[in-house]
C-alpha cells in the first residue's frame, strides 16, 4: 500500500507557490519519480499512475503548473504566465523541492505532452537519472494525424489568439482538452504550433540546453494517438541526445484505444510494467 498527502506547497524558481501532491511508498526509499503534466492537465489527472509508481517504490510527486488546477489564481484573465515559465520556473523549482527536501540518490522525470518537450530547456537541474516521456510531440500543426491537422490549424491560427486578446485567457476547458489556458501560454503554445520546427524554431529559447541533457529519454507514442503521431513525436524527440524509442500498437497490447490521455486512465495499467521496469533499470 502506499499513502498520499494533499496540500504540498512547493516554490518555483521566481518563488511562485505551486499546489503540489506527494504519493509515498510504504517502506522508505532513496528513488523520487516527478511527473510533467501535459498542458492544461491538472495534477490529479496522473494519481492512479503515480499511485501506482509508489506501489512500486518511488516518492512521486505531482503539480499543476501556474494558472492551471491548484495553481490557477482566482481571476485568469490579466494572470501573466507562458508555457515557458512551466518549465524554467515551474518545472526546475519542482526538481530543486524534491531534490532538497527528499534528498533523492535517484530523480526521474515523467513527462507527458509538454512535460516532456520542455524539460530540455531547463538548466542547473540536480542531477537526472532519467526521463520517460508519454506523447510528447511537436505540435505543428501539419504533424497531426487525419482530421487533426485541419482543426489544431484553426485553433491555433484563430481560436486561441481571438479569445486570448479578447477574453484575456482562452476557455479551453469549453472544447474539452483540459482546463483554461493563460493568455500569455496559450498565445505562446500557438505560435509554437504554427512554426514547422514547433518551440525548436524559437530562438528565445535555450535550445542549446538539449544538448546537455545527457540523461537517458525512453520516449512513447501510441499509434491512435492523433495528437502524438510517429511523425510528430520523432520531430520533437530529436532535440535529445541519448533517446530510446517505443511506438504502441493499442490493438497488440490488448487495448482498444489509448489515444493523447489513455495511457495514464486505469484501463492502461497492464502497460504500466514497461517504464517502471526502464526506471527501475536505470
Amino acid at each position: 500500500m502506499s499513502s498520499a498527502h494533499d496540500d504540498l506547497t512547493i516554490p518555483a524558481r521566481d518563488g511562485f507557490r505551486l499546489s503540489g501532491h506527494l504519493f509515498q511508498p510504504a517502506s522508505p526509499t532513496s528513488r523520487v519519480v516527478v511527473v510533467n503534466s501535459a498542458t492544461a492537465v491538472p495534477k490529479r489527472f496522473y494519481r492512479h499512475f503515480a499511485a501506482r509508481l509508489a506501489r512500486a517504490g518511488y516518492h512521486v510527486v505531482t503539480y499543476d503548473y501556474r494558472g492551471i488546477g491548484g495553481s490557477r489564481p482566482e481571476q485568469l484573465r490579466g494572470f501573466l504566465a507562458h508555457m515557458r515559465d512551466w518549465a524554467l520556473l515551474d518545472m526546475a523549482g519542482v526538481a530543486d523541492w524534491a531534490s532538497a527536501e527528499l534528498r533523492p540518490k535517484k530523480l526521474f522525470f515523467v513527462g507527458h505532452s509538454v512535460g516532456g518537450q520542455v524539460a530540455g530547456l531547463l538548466d542547473d537541474l540536480p542531477p537526472l537519472d532519467g526521463m520517460v516521456t508519454f506523447s510528447s510531440q511537436s505540435g505543428h500543426w501539419r504533424l497531426q494525424g487525419a482530421e487533426q491537422k485541419a482543426v489544431v490549424a484553426f485553433h491555433v491560427h484563430v481560436t486561441m489568439p481571438l479569445l486570448a486578446n479578447v477574453m484575456g485567457y482562452v476557455p479551453w476547458s469549453r472544447f474539452g482538452s483540459g482546463e483554461d489556458l493563460p493568455k500569455g501560454a496559450a498565445l505562446e503554445w500557438s505560435r509554437w504550433c504554427r512554426h514547422p520546427d514547433y518551440l525548436l524554431g524559437d530562438r528565445s529559447l535555450p535550445l542549446e540546453r538539449y544538448q546537455t541533457f545527457q540523461a537517458p529519454v525512453l520516449a512513447y507514442s501510441f499509434a491512435d494517438d492523433k495528437w502524438g503521431t510517429e511523425t510528430a513525436v520523432n520531430a520533437m524527440m530529436r532535440a535529445y541526445p541519448n533517446l530510446e524509442r517505443r511506438h504502441v500498437v493499442p490493438s497488440a497490447v490488448g487495448m482498444s484505444a489509448i489515444g493523447h490521455f489513455g495511457y495514464f486512465r486505469p484501463p492502461a495499467e497492464r502497460l504500466w510494467d514497461e517504464p517502471i521496469a526502464w526506471l527501475d533499470a536505470h
